[in-house]
C-alpha cells in the first residue's frame, strides 16, 4: 500500500451564505463545509493526518497497527473512517453516556470493537489507556486533539480556504473550541500565510463545555468538573496549553452560548441552508442573530467583510433533534 498517495479528507466547498449575510447585517458569511468530510466532521483532517503519520513509522518498522480512540463522538468516527480507508482496524472506548445512534455508527463505519466506559470521555480514555491498550503490541493510541500531527491536518481547512478566497484575506474566522485542535491549526496556518496580524478568530464554546473560557478568567488552565453542555464534541475538561496560548493573542476572542442559543443555530442551517448541522456547528451559526457577530468578534465589521464561519460536523443531529429544538 503507498500510503502517500492516500488522503482520508477531502476539500470541503465554501460557499456564500446570502441570508445569513443579512441576517448578521454586517458582513458577508462564508460557510466551510466541514460536516461534508468523510467522516462527518474536520476531525478527518487532524486524525487522519496523525494516522498517516504512524503507518509511515510502522511500514519501516514492519509493526502492522490497531489504531484505539476515546471519544464521545466525533473523533471516533474520524479514526475509524479515516482507519478503515487505510487498510487498518481501528476500535474506539466511549463513554456509557454515548447515544446508541453515535455507538450504531460506529459499528457501521467497520470499527473493530466498540467499549464504553465510564461516565465521560475523560473516563473512557483513562480506561483506553490502563487497561486495553497494554493488551495489544500493536496498538496506536490515537490523540483527540492534543498532538502536533493533528494540528498540521487540521491546518490544511485555512489554506484551503485561503485558495478558495483567491488570497483575499478573511477579517474574522469563527470556530468551536472542544479540545482547541482545530483552532490550533487555523492558527498555525495563518502564521504559515503571514495573517496573523489582519485576520481575526473568533472561539466559541457553549456553556457547560467552556474549558477555554473559565482558564483565560483564571488565567490558567483549568479542569472542568463536569460536563453539562449537550454539545458533546466540545465536552473536554481541559483545552491543550496550546490553545490557551493562542488564545491569549490580541487578534483573538471568544465566546459562550448557551445549548438553546446552538440549537437555534442548527435550526437557521436546516431553514436556510438545507443541511443538518450539530450544536457544535450551530453555535457558530447563531452568531449572526441578535447582532452577537459584531458583539463578540473584536473588532469593527462592515458589510463587505468578509466572517468564515467553521461549520465543523453534522453527526450528532437528527430530524427528531431538530423537531424538538422548534418548540424552544
Amino acid at each position: 500500500m503507498t500510503v502517500d498517495r492516500i488522503q482520508p479528507w477531502i476539500s470541503t466547498p465554501l460557499v456564500e451564505s446570502a441570508h445569513l449575510s443579512k441576517l448578521a447585517g454586517c458582513s458577508r458569511i462564508f460557510l466551510k463545509l466541514e460536516n461534508l468530510q468523510p467522516s462527518g466532521s474536520f476531525k478527518s483532517r487532524g486524525i487522519g493526518n496523525y494516522l498517516l503519520c504512524r503507518i509511515r513509522e510502522c511500514d519501516a518498522s514492519g509493526k502492522q497497527p490497531h489504531f484505539y480512540a476515546s471519544s464521545g463522538g466525533n473523533a471516533g468516527i474520524a479514526c475509524v473512517v479515516a482507519a478503515r480507508s487505510l487498510g487498518y482496524p481501528a476500535s474506539v472506548v466511549v463513554p456509557t453516556t454515548t447515544s446508541p445512534a453515535l455507538v450504531a455508527r460506529l459499528r457501521e463505519e467497520g470499527a473493530h470493537n466498540v467499549y464504553q466506559h465510564g461516565q465521560s470521555v475523560m473516563d473512557a480514555d483513562k480506561y483506553l489507556r490502563s487497561t486495553i491498550l497494554p493488551r495489544d503490541d500493536n496498538g496506536i493510541y490515537v490523540p483527540p486533539f492534543d498532538h502536533p500531527d493533528v494540528w498540521d491536518g487540521n491546518a490544511t481547512v485555512m489554506n484551503e480556504i485561503a485558495a478558495q478566497l483567491s488570497y483575499e484575506q478573511p477579517d474574522l474566522v469563527v470556530c468551536s473550541v472542544g479540545g482547541g485542535g482545530l483552532m490550533n491549526g487555523i492558527m498555525q496556518s495563518l502564521d504559515d500565510l503571514k495573517w496573523s496580524d489582519k485576520t481575526s478568530v473568533l472561539a466559541m464554546e457553549t456553556d457547560g463545555a467552556d474549558s477555554l473560557d473559565q482558564a483565560l478568567k483564571a488565567k490558567q488552565l483549568v479542569k472542568l468538573d463536569k460536563i453539562t453542555s449537550r454539545a458533546r464534541s466540545l465536552g473536554v475538561a481541559t483545552v491543550s496549553a496550546k490553545t490557551f496560548e493562542y488564545a491569549q493573542r490580541p487578534q483573538v476572542s471568544n465566546a459562550v452560548l448557551s445549548d438553546a442559543q446552538a440549537a437555534r443555530g442548527c435550526l437557521l442551517m436546516a431553514r436556510h441552508e438545507r443541511l443538518m448541522v450539530e450544536l457544535t456547528a450551530g453555535v457558530a451559526a447563531a452568531l449572526c442573530e441578535d447582532g452577537q457577530l459584531q458583539r463578540f468578534s473584536g473588532r469593527r465589521l462592515d458589510r463587505d467583510s468578509k466572517v468564515v464561519l467553521l461549520i465543523c460536523g453534522g453527526n450528532d443531529i437528527s430530524v427528531d433533534m431538530l423537531m424538538e429544538w422548534q418548540k424552544y
